[in-house]
């Protein structure tokens, strides 16, 4: 499983441990990524997602999962938050 946010893309970075003594050496920074069960209130569901929570944050500044994902671009999104932004659209238009 990697450690990439499926709602925001954030993923690792990389960057160095600097000593005293200003040695370099190279190490990573992973999200504080949470597994949360999210609810949609237009398909009436709840999804499970792995979320960072800089991420869980942001979808709720924005009004919920629903909001959230019809905003945000799908290159960002995974495959899974992809197919129900799908859902989400076809509901929409449906409606």
């Amino acid at each position: 499983m990697s450690r990439i946010c499926e709602l925001t893309g954030k993923g690792r970075q990389v960057g160095n441990n600097v000593s005293h003594a200003n040695n370099r050496t190279k190490r990573v920074f992973l999200p504080n990524l949470q597994n949360v069960t999210l609810m949609s209130e237009k398909l009436e569901r709840s999804f499970k997602f792995r979320v960072s929570t800089n991420g869980l944050r942001s979808v709720e500044h924005n009004g919920g999962l629903d909001n959230w994902l019809l905003k945000t671009k799908d290159e960002k999104l995974s495959n899974r938050a992809q197919k129900v932004k799908r859902e989400l659209k076809k509901a929409a238009a449906a409606a």
